[in-house]
C-alpha cells in the first residue's frame, strides 16, 4: 500500500504459493462510497480459490485499478482511496496521483492512428464499462450526438431501417428516452407499416419473433473451469469405459444401514459406498490412483487415496478434495461429503479443501443419464462417472427380474494408463458394489 498526501493506493498483494497472478471477478465498492478498515473491496480468483481483498483504511473510494474480468498482475494497482479528514490538498493531489496510472490502464492506439495529447486521467477514466458484474447486452445505447438524435441499438435501427421507418417519428418507451424492439412493434400496428413477418406475430404463430440477445462474460470460476477443460482434452488423450452395475443388493444394505444407524452415526447416501469400493480397487490397481505430470515424464502413484468429488455450485464446478478415504469410515466420509459440498456451495472452501487430490469422482445424480464422457481431473490419471440408477428388467436364473441397476462411465488417460488396467479397476469396483459385503473387508 502507497500513501501520498491523504490518498492510499493500494496495490494486488502476494498471495503465497508463487502465485503471480489473480483475476479480478468482483467488486464490492465503487467510486465515491465510503469504506470502513477490514471492509472487503473485492474478490480475486487465483487458480483455485477466491479470495477477498479487505481495506486497511478508513477512507473514501476514489478509483477503481480494473475492470471485472481483467487478470491482475501481484503488485498492479488495485484500488485509490482518500483517506477519511485528508487534508484541503487532497483534492488536487489525487489527480496528481492519478496521473501516475501504469499505462498498461489505458487502451493502446491502433496502430496507423495517432492518439490524442495526453490529460490527467479522473477518477471515472479507471472504471471501465464492463466493471459491473453481469450479464452485458449487446443492445448497446449508441451516443446522442445532438439532442434530437434518436436513441436505438444498432438492431433496433436496422429493423427500422429495413421497414422504412424515421426512428424521430417512433415513440420510445426505453429508459432515457431508448427506442425499444416494442416501440417499432407498437408503431407498425398504430401506424400501419412494415410487414407483419417482419414486425410482428408470424402468420399462425400467435407470437412476435423475439430479437433480443445476450453476452454472458466468462470470468471467475468459469474462465478457469474453462480453460482447464480445454487444457485437459488438448494434452489428455481420453478413452471412456462404461459398465453396468446391479446395486439391488447395495441399496437394500444402504437402507439397513440408514434404518440402524442414522440417528446416531447419520444419514448414508450412495456416494461413501461408491468411496469405498474405489478405495479397495485401487489396493489392486494403485497405477489408477495417480498423477502425471507429463512435462517432467513422472507418474506418482499415491499411497493416500485423496478424492476429488465434483460438485456443482451457483458459481460453477468445484472440485473439494475428500482427503485419506482410504482410513475413513462409511460415516466418516458421509460427514465429510456434506461438510465438502456445504463449504463449496457458500463459496467458503479453502485453497487445500481444493486441491490434492488423486482421483476424482464425478456423479449428476438423478439427472446422470445412461452413458456420459466425463473430462479427466489434470493432473489425475482416472475419473469415474455415476450414471442414474433405474430399475430395470434383467435376466437371473433364466427369469426376468427387476433389479436397481446402474451405468459407471469413467475415463482414464491412455498415456499411460492401459485399457486392460482400466477395465480392471473398473471390473474390481462393480464386484464390491454387487457383492456389498465386501465393503467390509479391511
Amino acid at each position: 500500500m502507497n500513501t501520498t498526501s491523504g490518498i492510499h493506493v493500494i496495490k494486488m498483494p502476494d498471495l503465497g504459493e508463487g502465485i503471480t497472478e489473480v483475476e479480478l471477478v468482483a467488486w464490492r465498492v465503487q467510486p465515491g462510497e465510503r469504506v470502513a478498515e477490514d471492509q472487503v473491496l473485492a474478490d480475486v480468483m487465483t487458480d483455485k480459490a477466491t479470495v477477498e481483498i479487505p481495506s486497511p483504511v478508513v477512507g473514501t473510494v476514489l478509483a477503481l485499478g480494473g475492470a471485472v474480468g481483467q487478470v491482475l498482475a501481484v503488485g498492479a494497482e488495485l484500488i485509490r482511496i482518500q483517506v477519511a479528514g485528508a487534508g484541503p490538498g487532497a483534492s488536487s493531489e489525487m489527480s496528481a496521483a492519478a496521473s501516475k496510472v501504469p499505462q498498461a490502464m489505458a487502451p493502446a492506439a491502433p496502430p496507423g492512428i495517432t492518439p490524442e495529447p495526453a490529460r490527467a486521467p479522473t477518477p471515472l477514466d479507471l472504471v471501465t464499462p464492463q466493471a459491473t458484474a453481469g450479464p452485458v447486452r449487446s443492445e448497446s445505447v449508441d451516443a446522442p450526438t445532438g439532442v434530437d438524435k434518436p436513441i436505438a441499438s444498432p438492431a433496433v435501427r436496422r429493423r427500422a431501417w429495413e421497414l422504412g421507418l424515421d426512428l424521430a417519428q417512433v415513440a420510445a418507451s426505453g429508459a432515457g428516452g431508448r427506442i425499444l424492439q416494442a416501440d417499432l412493434d407498437a408503431h407498425v400496428v398504430a401506424h400501419g407499416v412494415g410487414t407483419p413477418a417482419a414486425t410482428g406475430a408470424i402468420a399462425g404463430a400467435g407470437v412476435a419473433p423475439r430479437h433480443d440477445e445476450e453476452q454472458i462474460p466468462v470470468i471467475g470460476l468459469r474462465r478457469r473451469i474453462a480453460q482447464r477443460m480445454q487444457d485437459a482434452k488438448r494434452r489428455i488423450p481420453h478413452f471412456t469405459y462404461v459398465e453396468e452395475v446391479d446395486v439391488t443388493e447395495l441399496e437394500a444394505l444402504r437402507a439397513q444401514l440408514n434404518a440402524q444407524w442414522a440417528a446416531q452415526r447419520g444419514h448414508l447416501t450412495l456416494l461413501p459406498l461408491l468411496l469405498r469400493a474405489m478405495v479397495l480397487a485401487v489396493r489392486e490397481f494403485p497405477q489408477i490412483n495417480a498423477r502425471f505430470d507429463d512435462e517432467a515424464g513422472i507418474v506418482t502413484r499415491h499411497g493416500a487415496v485423496h478424492i476429488g468429488i465434483a460438485t456443482q455450485t451457483g458459481a460453477g464446478l468445484m472440485v473439494p478434495v475428500l482427503r485419506h478415504a482410504e482410513a475413513r469410515d462409511l460415516w466418516s466420509m458421509a460427514a465429510e461429503l456434506a461438510r465438502l459440498a456445504a463449504s463449496a456451495r457458500a463459496g467458503k472452501a479453502t485453497r487445500d479443501e481444493l486441491t490434492g487430490s488423486t482421483i476424482t469422482l464425478s456423479s449428476l445424480g438423478p439427472l446422470g443419464g445412461i452413458v456420459s464422457t466425463p473430462v479427466i481431473n489434470a493432473p489425475e490419471v482416472a475419473i469415474i462417472g455415476v450414471n442414474r440408477m433405474v430399475l430395470r428388467p434383467v435376466m437371473r436364473d433364466g427369469a426376468v427380474v427387476a433389479r436397481q441397476m446402474m451405468n459407471l462411465s469413467s475415463s482414464f488417460d491412455h498415456r499411460v494408463v492401459d485399457g486392460v488396467d482400466a477395465a480392471g479397476f473398473v471390473q474390481a469396483v462393480r464386484r464390491t458394489l454387487e457383492c456389498p459385503a465386501l465393503l467390509f473387508v479391511t
